[in-house]
């Protein structure tokens, strides 16, 4: 895949980190860094900002003055895409399911501070967000505007493309250091993150999905598909997914989510938000503490979202 055209977001790669205390705890049973994707210099950082590169400059070639994506009221995408549109002059319109809170919650508030609009809906139905997204296109073009609309997560090939560099970029951090990494593990929720990961990594570095939303086979085919876009072969066996920490679905915390974000506050002093890396990082503790990963050199990918810290959850 030719390089999409890019909007400039952040100057330089997120810390590569290794989690030393993190390690002991587990027995030292496995080598754990960290890929620091909530350091990202904008809006409280998120991966979803090697994505937006692209999708705006995407946008920005196509001669489009809007911005239109949707997502839950907590969607770090959703959060970043204001954050973005700000950067780039163009106007924003967000449609955040609900049912929504009042006074509103850490991620409607930001979003709001970044000049987006946002229209939030009574319930968490998709076909509602979904026409609605369209409604506003409707409106914005019928008004003279010129509507580019993101998909939920921004996931696709031309979002991925910004994991794929991240990839290349992990990599590169990794031989510096001659880190040979046997294992990335991420949370998975619309499968463009991990597609990059998989169309950028070496062949032997295994890429482990936590599902936080949707299911496995749900994902796979999007993961594939998204892979062979950007010019990787992916066989099925190659998308690793595991969907045994997500508890009572998206958006709602687990107990062994919070034991696992608990354990790396208390010997990293780093924080992980409950929707998302804390139900991956429980998937990594069990995974290390089960030994099927005894002896290899993992890299937990923190993904962000540090707003939910703050965000009431659904029961």
């Amino acid at each position: 895949m030719a390089s999409p055209p890019r909007f400039p977001l952040f100057d330089g790669p997120s810390p590569l980190q290794p989690l030393p205390r993190f390690c002991e705890s587990l027995d030292g049973r496995a080598e754990v860094w960290i890929k620091r994707e909530d350091l990202l210099p904008l809006a409280f950082g998120g991966n979803k900002l090697r994505n937006l590169e692209f999708l705006v400059g995407e946008a920005l070639a196509e001669g489009a003055d809007t911005l239109i994506t949707s997502g839950r009221r907590w969607s770090n995408h959703a959060r970043l895409t204001a954050a973005a549109g700000a950067r780039a002059g163009l106007a924003v319109h967000l449609v955040l399911s609900g049912p929504p809170l009042d006074p509103p919650g850490p991620g409607v508030r930001l979003a709001q501070a970044f000049g987006a609009t946002v229209h939030q809906l009574a319930t968490a139905d998709r076909a509602e967000r979904e026409s609605t997204v369209a409604e506003i296109v409707d409106d914005v073009a019928t008004r003279g505007g010129r509507p580019y609309v993101i998909g939920v997560g921004g996931t696709g090939a031309v979002g991925a493309y910004g994991q794929l560099l991240a990839a290349r970029e992990v990599i590169a951090q990794a031989d510096e250091t001659a880190l040979g990494i046997d294992r990335i593990v991420l949370a998975t929720a619309t499968g463009g993150t991990q597609a990059g990961l998989l169309a950028g990594l070496r062949p032997a570095t295994r890429v482990t999905g936590i599902v936080v939303a949707r299911t496995a086979d749900d994902l796979r085919p999007v993961i594939a598909r998204t892979a062979s876009e950007l010019g990787a072969v992916v066989d099925a066996a190659d998308i690793d997914l595991d969907q045994g920490f997500i508890g009572a679905g998206y958006g709602r915390p687990t107990e062994a989510a919070q034991e696992a974000a608990d354990l790396l506050a208390r010997t990293e002093a780093i924080l992980v938000d409950p929707i998302y890396t804390a139900k991956a990082l429980a998937g990594l503790v069990a995974g290390v503490r089960s030994g099927a990963w005894d002896g290899e050199r993992i890299v937990f990918w923190h993904a962000g979202g540090l707003p939910g810290l703050f965000e009431p959850l659904d029961p």
